[in-house]
């Protein structure tokens, strides 16, 4: 399986994590059984280029995504891909990974993801 996280730098598993997937100059991939690391311009469209995110790392065969937190339409359109979302992303690629494989990361789904307050007072922590 293909992991991917978006980072600000290209430092592979040392890299720092983009909390705003959106908004990551570089999307770093592991692959989960060789441990190999590419690390992968973000040239979706806001940063200029074309394609969204979800669509991008799709074609790059990533299976899951592991980011900080992100909307009900962003995990809506990464399960279209049928990329998995983990929220709770740490502060480097490695802590993420680590955190991931050890099972501490949540799974984001509609019910769990930032709903821009949408529902005050139901939310689920």
């Amino acid at each position: 399986m293909k992991v991917s996280i978006p980072t600000r730098d290209e430092n592979g598993m040392n890299g720092i994590v983009e909390q705003h997937f959106g908004k990551a100059p570089t999307y770093t991939i592991i692959d989960t059984e060789t441990e190999e690391v590419t690390i992968i311009a973000n040239d979706s469209e806001h940063t200029g280029g074309v394609g969204l995110p979800p669509e991008y790392l799709h074609k790059n065969g990533v299976d899951i995504m592991l980011c900080g937190g992100l909307g009900v339409k962003a995990v809506r359109m990464f399960e279209s891909y049928g990329i998995k979302v983990f929220v709770g992303a740490g502060s480097t690629v490695r802590d993420t990974f680590e955190a991931w494989k050890a099972g501490k990361l949540q799974k984001a789904t509609t019910e769990n993801s930032c709903t821009e307050h949408e529902h005050e007072g139901h939310h689920h922590h």
